[in-house]
């Protein structure tokens, strides 16, 4: 058994609510000529050449908060919530389980959308972007998501990268050029996010927090050696800020709290990046994804190449059951049986 748990969905529902909506056009045109995020029964057909592979769903960009609103924003996690419970129980041997959208601009209704999808739909988690809509996760309004779904769901938090095109590589100009905003920035901010979450004290407040980062813990791996070396001397070159008091309140060093986070697979089908990552996290830290269908085929190169890039790497096979499902399982508390 193989469960991808980082690929992403959107309900033709809240497809045409995007569209009518969404103040970006080159979303909207992302998303809308990917035939394997809308049309599912073309993704489940496509599923058929991997009998072993099972996908938990998750809502592609924008969510809810990037596309309107706090008065908008509930309405439309309701409805990507609604629409991917409706395909885990059309599919469920396809897809075993949803990961719960949640409209961060709106916190109060955040959390009752949490608690419906967890206890009424059966989601097996959330998502939420590296920023609310360019706002750091440690702001103190947003600290009752990560406790509630921590504390009363004892769930796993999927992260997904969000920067948009118009944040530019360089001050002097206006926009992103040749989508550097995605392809780089992604990770980018995915690292920031990280560093934030550690530095706040995120994991002091709730030591159960069960945080997954897309794409391999991006930037943190193969700067492991330079995040630990110079965050060790934080604060030596800061003059406007005194950063010596976190790092005595800190129980670990800032390091160890990095290898807090879980990282998926999801590298393109590099084995060398995955090593790095592996390396970094550990096998008990590592969940098989695919980020399908968001690869130059529309839906199965990511999911193959992914696969192939763990087999390039001569784990152990008990090291493999855990990246495959085990951890998966074991996150989103589910039991090791196939779905009737």
């Amino acid at each position: 058994m193989k469960i991808d748990i980082y690929n992403h969905v959107m309900p033709m529902d809240y497809l045409e609510k995007m569209k009518q909506h969404s103040k970006d056009p080159g979303i909207v045109k992302r998303m809308s000529s990917l035939r394997m995020l809308w049309d599912i029964e073309a993704r489940v057909a496509m599923l058929d050449q991997w009998p072993d592979v099972q996908q938990v769903l998750t809502l592609s960009l924008p969510s809810p908060e990037l596309v309107g609103g706090p008065e908008l924003s509930p309405e439309l996690a309701r409805i990507a919530n609604d629409g991917m419970a409706a395909m885990v129980h059309k599919w469920p041997r396809k897809f075993p389980a949803f990961v719960a959208s949640l409209p961060m601009n709106n916190v109060p209704a955040a959390i009752e959308e949490m608690d419906r999808a967890i206890e009424k739909l059966g989601a097996r988690g959330v998502q939420i972007c590296t920023s609310v809509n360019g706002r750091p996760l440690d702001e103190p309004e947003f600290f009752p998501v990560f406790e509630r779904v921590t504390r009363k769901h004892d769930l796993p938090i999927w992260m997904h990268p969000a920067r948009p095109a118009t944040r530019a590589d360089y001050v002097n100009e206006q926009k992103s050029k040749y989508e550097i905003w995605q392809v780089l920035g992604w990770p980018f901010e995915t690292s920031v996010a990280m560093a934030r979450i550690v530095f706040s004290g995120l994991f002091e407040k709730l030591p159960d927090l069960r945080l997954i980062t897309h794409h391999c813990g991006a930037m943190i791996p193969f700067f492991a050696g330079r995040a630990e070396t110079l965050w060790a001397q934080l604060g030596s070159r800061s003059v406007d800020e005194n950063y010596d008091e976190i790092l005595k309140r800190m129980t670990k060093k800032p390091i160890d709290y990095f290898k807090m986070f879980y990282a998926d697979t999801v590298l393109g089908g590099s084995a060398s990046a995955l090593r790095c990552g592996l390396d970094f996290f550990g096998a008990d830290k590592i969940v098989f994804a695919s980020d399908c269908p968001f690869d130059p085929e529309g839906g199965p190169m990511f999911i193959r190449e992914g696969m192939r890039s763990i087999e390039d790497l001569n784990l152990s096979e008990n090291d493999k059951r855990k990246i495959y499902f085990g951890n998966a399982l074991r996150l989103m508390r589910m039991p090791e049986k196939p779905q009737p």
